[in-house]
């Protein structure tokens, strides 16, 4: 089949064509091209205001598209080996969310692992859908969840033969892989579908250096974050499908959902974006694995700092590893690694993407340039200096197996009474906690609360994480089922 012309970007195009007319407003949005509000047009520039238009006949209709938005969503298919393609201006939430419901209706069982963000489990509550977890393998070193045993996927295939799908992380946040192509033969040869998260792995399919991509290894689905590693606006992914996924179904699950005045600023961010990737991705990921690997290796030239990489592959829970994640840990230092965050953002005005009990990330992509990477191993290297102390009585394990006793469509919407956390020990969680980023949650519906889960709560909180998910704005108390 010939490849489409990736030098066109249909939505950017048309979008250009209709500015240059100066068609007089007379419909949403009320800024009428930025002339409403000064200080916002001043704030954003002039362009983005005037870009800032609504669905009409020369633009398409995202719910509904049949020319220009028609014509993107056929090339972002053929740059990411799609059957179909969709854009996606909730976020990859919203991808994500239309992966599970398309795949499961209300009392279905999908297998996963527990460390999914919480956006996969947000689609249960909307679903209905009945979580198989799989708790993912655990490297005792780093404190951090990997991938998903290959065993563990066959053990619950085979004592849930009737779940309708599997969902995996393609990569884990700190960029593990599990052996996805493996799972996918083992979830069609029992009639599963498989959904890959890929928030973390939009550049898989653009450079033979990396992990392979959900549709690379057969997924059935994929939620892609564009505006992660691929450069497009933040809020826009993409949702791609494989051929055993019909495509104008699936459109309607995300119709239910997804705003029916998509920005166009997001869609051409995501049809350049895409361009951008399918001319140049190659290059691009070629260039940020080296910057990446640059990166480690000065960072572990230092002492104490671990950047890791291809060497934790075990051939299962690590089955592959995408050495563009610069990932580092920092117990030896004697620091959380959010600690190392926060000191990085305060003393040295760098922020990196997030920070737990013993790792940092800093999320290298299409932007990033080597004399940043250098300012900051520098200040790596500064503060081991002037911050180093002993590891004694520091955690070091960040993930913590749930005990589930409800789904968390049940907790979510059942009556719920208010205790303080410290209190919550044997109650069952009626919401989420967690840290963001990266948002996967400590505490989800339906599980049970324990004193390891509180005392890890009390532990990350006084290193300085930033906690969501409970009504409390202060997380102090939790709300669990009455």
């Amino acid at each position: 089949m010939t490849r489409l012309d990736h030098n066109r970007a249909p939505i950017a195009e048309a979008l250009s064509d209709f500015s240059a007319l100066r068609v007089v407003p007379f419909d949403v949005p009320g800024h009428k091209r930025g002339h409403g509000n000064r200080e916002l047009t001043d704030f954003l520039g002039a362009k983005c205001m005037s870009l800032d238009v609504n669905s009409m006949k020369p633009l398409d209709n995202l719910c509904h598209p049949v020319s220009v938005i028609r014509e993107a969503e056929e090339l972002a298919a053929d740059a990411f080996g799609a059957s179909s393609a969709f854009f996606m201006v909730n976020g990859t939430t919203s991808a994500v969310q239309a992966m599970v419901i398309s795949a499961c209706q209300a009392g279905d069982q999908i297998i996963l692992p527990r460390n999914v963000h919480r956006s996969t489990i947000n689609a249960l509550i909307l679903s209905g859908a009945i979580p198989v977890y799989v708790n993912p393998g655990i490297d005792q070193r780093l404190g951090i969840p990997l991938g998903m045993a290959l065993n563990d996927v066959k053990e619950a295939i085979l004592t849930h033969p009737n779940a309708k799908a599997i969902l995996v992380n393609n990569p884990t946040y700190y960029g593990v892989c599990s052996d996805l192509k493996a799972i996918v033969e083992l979830a069609h040869a029992n009639n599963m579908l498989v959904l890959a998260d890929e928030a973390h792995g939009t550049h898989f399919g653009f450079s033979d250096l990396l992990p392979l991509s959900g549709m690379q290894a057969g997924a059935d689905m994929a939620a892609v974050s564009m505006h992660k590693s691929g450069g497009s606006l933040t809020q826009s992914s993409f949702l791609l499908c494989g051929p055993r996924v019909a495509g104008e179904q699936v459109r309607q699950i995300i119709n239910l959902t997804q705003t029916t005045s998509g920005s166009y600023l997001l869609l051409s961010s995501l049809d350049l974006s895409r361009k951008n990737l399918a001319l140049n991705g190659d290059s691009i990921f070629a260039k940020v694995a080296d910057m990446a690997q640059y990166a480690r290796d000065e960072i572990n030239s230092i002492g104490d700092y671990y950047a890791f990489s291809k060497e934790c592959i075990n051939g299962d829970t690590v089955f592959d590893f995408d050495t563009t994640k610069l990932s580092v840990n920092t117990l030896n230092i004697g620091l959380a690694g959010v600690e190392v965050y926060d000191i990085l953002r305060d003393e040295y005005d760098i922020q990196i993407e997030f920070g737990d009990v013993g790792n940092v990330l800093a999320y290298l992509s299409v932007g990033d340039r080597l004399r940043d990477i250098e300012r900051l191993v520098s200040a790596l290297s500064e503060i081991r200096r002037r911050h180093k102390r002993s590891r004694a009585g520091m955690l070091n394990q960040e993930y913590i197996a749930p005990t589930v006793r409800h789904t968390p469509r049940d907790a979510f919407f059942s009556e719920k009474t208010s205790v303080a956390i410290e209190d919550s020990a044997g109650r069952v969680c009626a919401e989420f906690v967690m840290c963001y980023p990266p948002g996967i949650p400590i505490l989800a519906p339906g599980e049970m609360v324990t004193r390891e889960i509180i005392d890890y709560i009390r532990y990350v909180k006084e290193k300085g994480s930033f906690l969501t998910g409970t009504e409390d704005p202060k997380v102090g108390s939790i709300n669990v089922m009455k």
